[in-house]
């Protein structure tokens, strides 16, 4: 056997990706889904902490 025959192949490099610009709308719109995922994680605490 010469070389890689069989088995499997390194998969190929991706490209870098860019960070993409934000801008008010997008900020507010994750500022607004980071609040509500904490309030939501904070009212399923206070559920199991009532049990």
């Amino acid at each position: 056997m010469s070389g890689r025959q069989g088995g499997k192949l390194k998969p190929l490099k991706q490209a870098k990706k860019k960070p993409k610009e934000l801008d008010e709308d997008d900020l507010a719109f994750q500022k607004k889904q980071r609040e509500e995922a904490a309030a939501k994680k904070a009212a399923i605490e206070k559920l199991k902490g009532k049990k």
